[in-house]
């Protein structure tokens, strides 16, 4: 595999596991669930609940993006008449978000429902059960509202990480330019606005995702519904039943947090995978250079 696929995957495991306690806390303020409140009150490793999941789904969504996004990215410059415009990047982007939603799609689902799971279960047990209650086409509830998620969100990740990379001065910039190396404060900046820009661009998308996917399901003679005996709502029914309960707010409600959670994830994701990306390209030029050597 190539070093951006596994750039993507170790950084995607790093920001799963930093940013799950707030994970965990944004998607109670999307779904109004108390289980946070009791999540709380346990040991610290309840934070961890629900990151069995992501762990091992999002570094291969993580990688399969950043993988997706440079092919894409390549594809867009080599047949647009300005390859800098801004178009290229957040189309490259939105490709690579459709591309990662067979991944993220079962995992988002897992993940909510293991997080907000009382009694406590575990993200494999949720995974069995879905399988054997709806089959593989369960695992893909929300996954509508999950694909437009991903693409529009990360058209406007990939966008803003490099147009701020483009715009924000370098603190070392000629210490950088000698080493190979980017500035590291410039890319934590850069990269916990990218995440921002992302969540602010599709919180209503994933308020409406979570809700979906953390219905309490029960199935009586082969029909789904939810703990009440009402069938289990579709995404657009859930969009309407939200707005009319509280108006536009519940649609926004979490964003802080998540906008925190955010700057954190992804300035750190940012920073390892530009670094992993940085030390394999030092690695390469180096090799590069011994290569007459070693002819002679």
């Amino acid at each position: 595999m190539s070093a951006d696929f596994w750039a993507g995957y170790l950084s995607g495991i790093v920001g799963i596991i930093v940013g799950n306690p707030l994970d965990i806390e944004k998607v109670r303020r999307q779904t109004r669930s108390h289980v946070a409140e009791k999540i709380y009150s346990q040991s610290s490793a309840a934070f961890m609940k629900g990151t069995a999941a992501p762990i091992f789904g999002y570094g291969a969504l993580n990688a399969l993006l950043f993988f997706s996004y440079n092919r894409s990215e390549a594809i867009l410059k080599g047949s647009a008449a300005t390859p800098t415009a801004g178009w290229v990047t957040w189309t490259a982007g939105a490709v690579s978000g459709l591309a990662v939603w067979v991944v993220s799609a079962p995992t988002e689902l897992i993940k909510c429902r293991a997080q907000m799971s009382t009694p406590a279960m575990s993200s494999w047990a949720i995974f069995k059960q879905i399988l054997q209650r709806e089959g593989v086409r369960g695992l893909y509830h929300g996954g509508v509202v999950t694909a437009l998620r991903d693409s529009i969100g990360y058209g406007f990740y990939f966008w803003t990480y490099e147009l701020a990379h483009r715009h924000w001065p370098a603190a070392r910039e000629h210490d950088d330019a000698a080493s190979g190396r980017r500035d590291t404060s410039k890319i934590l900046l850069c990269g916990g606005l990218a995440g921002i820009a992302t969540w602010a661009s599709v919180f209503p998308l994933d308020v409406i995702k979570s809700r979906l996917q953390t219905q309490q399901q029960q199935y009586s003679h082969g029909a789904t519904t939810d703990m009440a005996g009402n069938r289990r709502y579709g995404a657009w029914q859930m969009a309407k039943d939200t707005y009319r309960d509280g108006g536009i707010r519940p649609f926004f409600r979490g964003l802080t947090v998540c906008s925190v959670r955010a700057f954190v994830v992804n300035a750190i994701q940012w920073a390892v995978y530009e670094w992993i990306m940085s030390e394999v390209t030092i690695g390469n030029e180096r090799q590069m250079k011994l290569l007459p050597e070693a002819d002679s």
